[in-house]
């Protein structure tokens, strides 16, 4: 049966000599895996639309698990994330989380769309620590482990301060601390950002400055959260924290973009 959808490159593997095994997220039909024969050759007419992130439109003959690429026109190339190594990390991350909780044949058309404005922000330029956030966030709702921001996840109570427990479903109220003494206590502007975060749509985001402090509060509150109930093992989270650290060095000892040349201050 011949299959046209819209889709985005999650992900490539070699296969055969010369042809490339591709998975594309879609919004109707969750994950398809798709053989691009000869997209490995040096004149292949797909070698482009089988590329990592990319977004295109998908004609394949499918009859078991794999189907069989027909003919694609690439809608978004989305080259700046391949090029630059900074926005690739935080985009590999993003797409290994949807391969990981994507389902085949699952339509997962919010978070399709989610995914599509994280790449889009990624390579606007848009802080992709806070970028990734949000779509960590997008993630928990999709699967349905959002955390509880707005009353104690423990008694209810909406009035006080909270500390976020992973372990006990996000906010806990002051009298409840006692039942996760590893709760964690967050600044004020992270608990706003975090609920922010839970309402936004990506396809909306602006540009956003939030201090280091507080943005290390977030990941830490993000990390513990997708750990407890998601245990997802990703390749790419390792890669991200030493990536992420280079941030911390003086300007001068900081990382090159590809191509050798260092980045400029302004």
């Amino acid at each position: 049966m011949l299959y046209r959808m819209e889709g985005i490159v999650i992900r490539g593997t070699d296969y055969g000599e010369g042809n490339k095994i591709i998975t594309i997220f879609t919004p109707s039909h969750g994950k398809q895996g798709i053989v691009v024969k000869g997209a490995r050759k040096p004149k292949s007419r797909y070698a482009s639309l089988a590329q990592l992130f990319t977004y295109g439109d998908f004609s394949f003959y499918k009859s078991g698990n794999l189907g069989s690429l027909n003919a694609g026109e690439i809608l978004e190339s989305y080259r700046e994330l391949r090029e630059n190594l900074d926005r690739s990390a935080y985009a590999a991350y993003a797409a290994e989380m949807c391969d990981r909780v994507v389902g085949e044949e699952d339509a997962s058309g919010y978070l399709f769309h989610q995914f599509k404005a994280c790449l889009t922000a990624l390579a606007e330029g848009k802080d992709p620590a806070i970028v990734i956030r949000i779509f960590e966030m997008k993630v928990v709702h999709a699967v349905g482990y959002a955390p509880m921001l707005d009353e104690c996840a423990a008694c209810g109570r909406t009035e006080g301060g909270f500390r976020f427990s992973a372990h006990l479903g996000g906010a806990i109220c002051e009298r409840c601390r006692h039942q996760d003494p590893g709760a964690l206590e967050l600044a004020p502007q992270t608990w706003k950002l975090l609920r922010i975060f839970s309402r936004i749509d990506l396809r909306q985001l602006g540009q956003i400055d939030v201090k280091p402090a507080i943005k290390a509060q977030l990941k830490t509150a993000m990390r513990r959260w997708m750990d407890h109930h998601l245990g997802m093992k990703l390749k790419s989270v390792h890669f991200l924290d030493q990536w992420e650290k280079l941030d911390e060095l003086p300007l001068p000892v900081r990382r090159s973009p590809p191509g050798g040349q260092e980045e400029q201050s302004e």
